[in-house]
Formats: structure tokens, sequence, C-alpha cells
């Protein structure tokens, strides 16, 4: 047994093999790290040069990663980010990198930002949403614009618009609010950068999809903002105002909603179902009208024939430099007159009286239709499209629906009338206005200026009738 020496005891000394394993690593290191002899100055610079090196090391790879991420060339690394990716190659703001708008200035806010931007490589990870919307705390900064772009501004670039962008800015007004689509052309409102359509965003087909009415501001934005200001709100202060809806949240509200209404169906739906049919039907057409009311109203004011009780006159004079009323339109009579002109230039018409203009909601469009859509054929003179025209166009009804001057009074006007129907062409201009038949409740034909109609008083038919 002496061979072996005494036999040690495996609690009390800490030399034994079972107590060295449950030493670590780091332990040892630290052990080693406290056995230096610090008072050697050559041992102090060799830890000088260590934290040195370390922290070159450190500090310039976290550097190299935040300018790797800031690049638009990561960005583009992820297949969902493809059309706005594209986009922004293809705008007036291609030579800035995203973060430059996409984060406010300052370091706090960039690394704020590249912690709260993980939730990305997550939805990447586990699944990429439908469709890229900018949401309400992902909105572009005004401080990001004017890091380039002067405030002092009074008119834009193309000289054209009066805009006092100071004052907008003061009475905070962001800068998306009007600019919404400089860089990506509201694609997420048009929903033309959807999971299944991103494949179509090329270098190539971007000059199709971003046309320049959505790079520009919108003026329907700047009457409805107007049209809200003058009944004393201001829509700026609300986030949601400034971005375009989330559908994947429409959707989530739109079946909370519906299972609601289906956890409050009873036995008796049925009769209450035919009451909720009727009373949205109306609730539809009351909106509708109380629409084409507003519409017609803002279209009063711009054609200088509303201006009382408004704050912000919305006549094109007000903002517009440039825009004067033609010559022609000056003329005597012109209101009563301009059909013949509204027939052989209806193209020239409708670039000023148009009503997408006057509307901020963007419609949905199709990206398959936008990439085959061809150059826009010439206007040929069409009395049947100057009537559809007149007929769904806001601009004219609003004064169609007035009673011309050269209609004279209406009891000379009914019995003398006749005379100026008498050939084919004549008749057509009055059908441009007037119905022949009463309308019929729910008919495609679009519903004229006017409710009055030849057959109210004509109900035995006109003599010119041929009858086959």
């Amino acid at each position: 047994m002496a061979i072996w020496g005494k036999k040690k005891n495996k609690e009390t000394d800490p030399d034994t093999r079972e107590n060295r394993k449950k030493v670590g690593p780091i332990r040892r290191l630290w052990q080693k790290f406290r056995a230096i002899d610090w008072k050697n100055p050559v041992n102090r610079w060799k830890l000088l040069f260590v934290s040195l090196i370390g922290c070159i090391v450190l500090f310039g790879g976290g550097y190299g990663v935040l300018s790797f991420t800031n690049s638009p060339s990561f960005c583009s690394s992820c297949h969902e980010m493809q059309p706005e990716y594209t986009s922004y190659t293809a705008s007036a703001h291609n030579q800035i990198s995203c973060v430059q708008c996409h984060i406010k200035p300052g370091t706090v806010n960039m690394l704020t930002h590249k912690m709260k931007s993980l939730k990305e490589v997550y939805y990447h990870v586990t699944g990429v949403p439908e469709q890229i919307v900018q949401t309400e705390e992902e909105a572009v900064s005004s401080q990001n614009c004017l890091q380039c772009h002067s405030k002092n501004r009074l008119v834009t670039a193309s000289g054209d618009l009066k805009v006092n962008h100071k004052g907008h800015i003061e009475q905070g007004i962001p800068c998306i609010t009007c600019h919404s689509g400089v860089v990506h052309a509201k694609m997420a409102s048009r929903g033309i950068n959807t999971e299944e359509v991103r494949g179509d965003w090329t270098k190539a087909s971007a000059e199709k999809l971003m046309e320049e009415k959505y790079l520009r501001p919108n003026m329907g934005t700047c009457i409805d903002c107007h049209d809200k200001v003058n009944n004393g709100e201001k829509p700026w202060l609300e986030a949601s105002y400034n971005v375009p809806p989330n559908p994947e949240e429409a959707a989530k509200k739109l079946e909370e909603s519906k299972k609601e209404t289906t956890s409050e169906t009873t036995t008796t739906a049925a009769a209450t179902e035919s009451e909720n049919t009727a009373t949205t039907s109306e609730s539809e057409a009351a909106t509708l009208a109380a629409h084409d009311q507003k519409t017609q109203d803002i279209i009063l004011q711009a054609i200088g024939k509303q201006q009382k009780d408004v704050k912000l006159s919305m006549a094109c004079e007000t903002c517009h430099k440039k825009v004067k009323v033609p010559k022609s339109h000056k003329v005597e009579g012109w209101s009563g007159a301009h059909g013949s002109t509204a027939i052989q230039s209806l193209d020239k018409c409708v670039n000023c009286h148009q009503d997408s203009k006057w509307a901020r909601a963007i419609p949905k469009e199709d990206i398959i239709s936008l990439l085959k859509m061809k150059t826009k054929t010439h206007y040929v003179p069409n009395l049947t499209v100057v009537k559809e025209q007149t007929r769904i166009n806001k601009f004219c009804s609003a004064c169609h629906a007035d009673r011309p001057s050269g209609h004279g009074k209406s009891d000379a006007w009914l019995t003398g009338h006749a005379k100026k129907a008498l050939t084919a062409d004549q008749k057509a201009e009055c059908f441009v206005c007037h119905d022949r038949e009463k309308p019929v409740a729910g008919s495609t034909t679009p519903k004229a200026p006017t409710d009055v109609y030849c057959q109210y008083c004509h109900r035995t038919g006109f003599k010119s009738d041929v009858k086959d």
C-alpha cells in the first residue's frame, strides 16, 4: 500500500483530479490573469496593446456592419423588397441611401432603428408579409427631408405651384403628407407591390409603373386637406393620414367585424337581414349623394362661383401661377355655347376638368394591365364620348345641372325650343344633358346632369320618330 502513498481526501484536497476537472476555462483564464505581475511595465504595455487591438476590431467591425446594413444593396438582398428597391433606383433620389430618408438623423436614432429592424429579419425567416407598407411609426420624418431641402421655398421647381413650404412646416404638416410618392410612386396605395407581382418589378418595367402623376403631389390631397381646414380640422395630426392603410390590419378588422356580426345572429335573422340590407343600401346612397354634393361644392369654389366662409380658397389661381383661363372661355355666352369645342377638343378639356385630380384616394391597379398598356391613341371627336364624360365628370355636371342662360324663360322655352332640336345633331346635343325617356332605377347608364327628360311632356312620342 505504501507504493501508492497516503490516500488523499477528495473533499478537502483541491489538487485532486476530480476537483481540477471542476475548474472551467473562464476561471482558469482569470487565474492566469491574476497571476500576471502587473508591476512589470512590459506586462502593462502588453495589456494596453491588446486592449487597443480589441477596440479596433470591435468598433471597426461594428461600423462595417452598420455601413453594410445602411447600403441600398443590403435592402435589395431580400426578394420582398424588389419593388421598393427597383422604384428607388428609378427615382430622382437614387443617389442617396435608404437610411437617409427612413432613419431620423443622429447616432441614437440609428442604433434604435437597428434594434427595431430585427423584427424584419424575423418576418423574412418566418413568413414575408403579403405587402410591404410603411407603418405610422416608420413614416419618413420631415427632419430627413430638411437635411437636403430648404423649407424657404415658395414655388415648386417647375415654377407653377405657389406653396409656402415654411408655413406648412411650422403648422406641423409632415412633408410626406404631400410628397408621399416621390420615390416609390405610391405603390402600396395602388396595390402593385404584393407578393404575387414582385417579380414583375424590373428596371425596364419601372418606367411604365412609375407614372409621373404618382410621383408628384396629388392635387386631391391638397383639396382634401384644405377642405378639412375650412371645416376647422387638422387632419395631418393623425399619423394614419400620412401613410397608406395596412391591408393586413384592415383584413383583421373586417374578420373581427364578421365574427361579431355572426355571434349576434339569431333565428330571426332572415327578417332582420332584409331590414339591414335596405338600411345599408339607403346609407350607401346617402353617402354617395353627400360625396357628390361635396365634390360639386369644391368645384364651384375652384371656378369662383362660391367663395363664402372659406378660410383657404380653392380657386385655381390660389396655388397655380401658370394656370390661366383660356381666351375662348372669356367669350360672351361661353357657358352655354362651349359644347362644339368640347366635342372637338375633349382631350384638352379633361386635362383640367377631370375628377381624378380632385380625389385623394388612390385607386387600386392591376400591374399586368399597366405593363401591357399601349400609348394613348389620338382623340377623335365623338359626341357619345362627350355625353358620357359630361354625365360622369363632376366638373361638367356642376354646371350642366343648372339651367343654361340660353334656354330663356321656362314658359317661352317650353313652347319654342323645338326649333333648337330639328336635326339629329341638334337633338344629340340636347341628349348630353337630358334623357329621352324616364331614367330607370339601377340602370348602368350614367345619370343625366338634370332630371328633366323629354317624354315627361312628349308622352306620345315625336313626329320625327320613324317606326320600323
